[in-house]
């Protein structure tokens, strides 16, 4: 399905703390994906985001079903070091 393949991350780490960007690797992540450049990658596109905070509002799973997203936080303190950040 993959029309492209995604770079490997160099290095992960776990957050102590919620932040924008913890909510939006954890949309990722709940969705299959390890973050938006491997979904850009799998899927071809972006994310489809909330006009008014920029949260992501819908992705696409790589069976083809969707999640949809709430306009407020999903990522619960409880779950926020389950998370994981990568970088390139």
């Amino acid at each position: 399905m993959s029309a492209e393949v995604s770079p490997q991350p160099k290095a992960m780490t776990r957050p102590k703390r919620w932040t924008d960007e913890v909510e939006e690797a954890y949309r990722f992540q709940i969705a299959g994906y390890r973050d938006e450049i491997e979904y850009q990658a799998f899927n071809g596109k972006v994310a489809d985001r909330w006009p008014d905070n920029g949260y992501i509002k819908k992705l696409q799973r790589k069976d083809g079903y969707f999640y949809y997203y709430n306009r407020k936080r999903e990522c619960e303190d409880k779950d926020v070091h389950k998370c994981k950040m990568y970088s390139y």
